[in-house]
């Protein structure tokens, strides 16, 4: 192995995954004055697929980083209203202005994620995308003390570091090699078909719930709506896989005849793409040189659309514990994630087994914004801004 070139030979923190989660964990980091490498196996501003929606907590974590502006100005339209169709009922709820947020949004990946890319940039973070890691190297007290790199060319390096961080999503390369076990695992998911359409007139969020089915409807950038179509896991063979459109706009109006009218009236933009499914995990997220961010260590069904946020949320909370360097930063870390988390772990389950009347999916909401409620007044109170110790 050689050492990379042009690359420095030793980092603070390599970071493997250049979405939400590791972008802004090397923002923070580069912020405070750590020398920081962040890679990606994908293009600079590919997509993803996504919920989009930010909670209080991630906009308030924009907002406080100096983000929020950068993400508004690519036409991201501001949310200020919920609405949740409970079949025919429809209870809408207002953004209260709380923590410095007046609005919600929820941008495309392709603005979020280079936005928070840029930000580590700026900040001092080296970047590279078109790299895949190919290994974790341990010293002879197992502890990771570096990772081997393969860029588009097929060279092969070796870097040293003091932490790897593996923000690499659900089936994260990391959390395999250094054999991070998950220690809860849901048994149910939901399986989703979703696209994004033009000329489709909707205030604000719109979440719909009817017998074993849901439907959301998302304002993302340039007037474009996220519409998704959502059923359990086991349905979505039987309902989608012979003909994806028919499914969609079978459970769009199963949910609610006027939105499956309304969104059949409106443009697809591009083509309708399906998610089969997967269950979620809290996994191990520390151990001697190595942690975990975004759903590398936490992944939970998208059906409640806080993703982004936990992504965002942990990536402040891991930033903290590396700069802090003490002996159990990093196990505070995991604490401190499992206990804002597992409550929105536990009531997303429940969501997303549709194991439910309308009257106990209406009180699963009840327990899902008060999670909320005390997670983006945890984050509200985090001391002021971070520094490398010394």
């Amino acid at each position: 192995m050689q050492l990379l070139d042009p690359f420095r030979s030793r980092y603070d923190a390599v970071i493997v995954g250049a979405r939400c989660a590791g972008a802004a964990t090397a923002f923070l980091l580069a912020r405070a004055g750590a020398k920081v490498l962040l890679v990606d196996r994908q293009a600079y501003g590919s997509d993803t697929m996504s919920t989009h929606a930010l909670m209080r907590t991630g906009v308030l974590q924009l907002h406080r980083w100096g983000l929020l502006p950068m993400v508004m100005a690519e036409a991201t339209s501001e949310i200020r209203c919920t609405t949740f169709h409970y079949d025919q009922e429809a209870l809408r709820l207002s953004i209260k202005p709380e923590h410095g947020v007046s609005y919600l949004c929820a941008p495309r990946r392709t603005v979020l994620d280079r936005v928070l890319v840029d930000a580590a940039c700026k900040a001092g973070a080296e970047v590279r995308h078109g790299v895949l890691l190919t290994d974790v190297e341990f010293d002879s007290r197992g502890q990771v003390v570096g990772v081997r790199l393969r860029d588009a060319g097929g060279r092969e390096f070796a870097v040293r570091c003091d932490v790897v961080i593996g923000a690499d999503g659900r089936q994260s390369t990391v959390a395999k090699l250094v054999n991070a076990e998950a220690y809860a695992e849901c048994v149910s998911s939901s399986a989703c078909v979703f696209g994004y359409f033009e000329n489709l007139y909707r205030d604000g969020l719109h979440w719909h719930f009817a017998e074993n089915v849901a439907a959301g409807v998302i304002p993302t950038n340039h007037g474009q709506h996220c519409v998704f179509a959502s059923v359990p896991t086991e349905a979505f063979a039987g309902i989608f896989r012979k003909n994806v459109e028919s499914g969609f706009y079978r459970i769009l109006e199963a949910n609610s005849p006027k939105l499956r009218k309304d969104v059949g009236s409106a443009h697809l933009v591009g083509r309708l793409r399906g998610f089969a499914g997967a269950r979620g995990h809290l996994r191990k997220s520390h151990g001697p040189g190595w942690a975990l961010v975004g759903d590398a260590g936490y992944f939970k069904d998208p059906l409640t659309a806080h993703g982004i946020t936990d992504a965002l949320r942990d990536a402040e909370l891991l930033a903290r514990a590396v700069l802090d360097g003490g002996s159990g930063a990093l196990a505070a870390y995991q604490s401190e994630r499992d206990a804002l988390s597992r409550s929105l772990f536990d009531v997303t389950e429940a969501i997303a087994s549709f194991r439910w009347s309308l009257d106990e999916v209406k009180y699963l909401h009840t327990q899902l914004s008060a999670s909320m409620r005390a997670e983006a007044d945890h984050v509200a109170g985090l001391s002021a801004p971070m520094t490398l110790a010394a």
